[in-house]
């Protein structure tokens, strides 16, 4: 009897919580509603672009026909990605788009916050203005006019940089035409257009470090340096892990536009990434195969995702911040 009753009042305690739950929900809903409203696009925008499409990830696992659809193709279970697996091209590409993307991420990850330090201690509105302008304004152009002078700037016969090193008699290299030359031109390329805009992030994060702690350093005799190491690394550490465990969620995902417009046929050999191999075979191929180049993408997704996850658990194991 005494066991029926605890049952019975667990339950009403539990039916009085949900209540108490869904009428606060309901209160805060009408109070302000006008925050939901704003919630309201960019649900609908994750819903349509981002859940909706996983719906189609099903092929990946079947002999997609489009005239049959997607259920009425037939299950093929992991064919496509046991074929990308054992391919001949599987090594290469993935060694390619690991070179790339480790590069990319050690390289062009301490120069923003080196930006954003330097820029912190200008005294000189005016050259700290000019100098946030002239290391932003690369970002905002296109990736199509960015590689367009990439390649006029290395050309051979008229590229600046080839005039320069004819200036100083060192021999002209076609930087286009090295597969070895490839992964630097790239990367450093895309640290010179980014690293101004990057380090916007890191401008806020120290405009948020508490002056006193400055006001404490100067007083102990700390010079700029001193100040740099101890109080703004200091400040600035958990934006910063929270960026790194975000940029290791994409370390297999490069981008095609880039390294696809950067391609020729010499320097193919360390050019060739995940993305640039998916487009090819799914869309530029003259035989399209969509289940295959479904499947590479979906391998490459589930990839970022378990890096994210792991790096995520390793800087909340280590006492950093964490994204969750």
């Amino acid at each position: 009897m005494d066991i029926s009753a605890s049952k019975s009042d667990t339950r009403s305690t539990v039916v009085l919580k949900k209540e108490n739950y869904l009428f606060r929900l309901k209160k805060n809903a009408s109070n302000h509603w006008q925050l939901y409203v704003l919630m309201l696009l960019p649900i609908i925008y994750l819903i349509i672009f981002k859940y909706v499409p996983m719906y189609g990830a099903l092929i990946a696992f079947k002999n997609y026909i489009p005239t049959k659809g997607v259920w009425g193709s037939d299950w093929v279970g992991l064919k496509h990605f046991d074929r990308f697996f054992h391919s001949y091209e599987f090594v290469r590409i993935m060694k390619n788009t690991v070179v790339l993307s480790l590069y990319s991420l050690l390289a062009g990850f301490p120069f923003p916050i080196i930006l954003a330090l330097s820029l912190n201690y200008v005294n000189s509105r005016f050259f700290k203005k000019s100098v946030q302008m002239i290391t932003y304004a690369p970002h905002f152009i296109s990736v199509v006019v960015m590689v367009g002078i990439i390649l006029q700037m290395m050309d051979p016969r008229v590229g600046l940089i080839q005039k320069i090193m004819k200036y100083f008699g060192l021999p002209t290299i076609n930087f286009m035409g090295i597969p070895e030359w490839f992964s630097h031109v790239f990367v450093w390329s895309g640290i010179w257009q980014n690293v101004g805009f990057s380090c916007i992030i890191y401008l806020a994060a120290l405009a948020a470090v508490d002056p006193s702690l400055h006001e404490a350093a100067v007083v102990d005799g700390a010079n700029k340096v001193r100040r740099m190491w101890h109080v703004d690394l200091p400040g600035i550490l958990p934006v910063a892990v929270i960026l790194l465990i975000m940029n290791t969620g994409h370390v297999l995902d490069i981008g095609f536009e880039k390294v696809l417009l950067l391609q020729n046929p010499l320097n193919m050999s360390s050019s060739e990434v995940i993305d640039t191999f998916v487009y090819k075979v799914g869309l530029a191929s003259t035989a399209i195969n969509y289940s295959y180049s479904s499947a590479i993408g979906l391998f490459k997704s589930v990839i970022n995702l378990i890096l994210l996850v792991l790096v995520n658990r390793i800087a909340r194991q280590l006492g950093q911040t964490s994204l969750w």
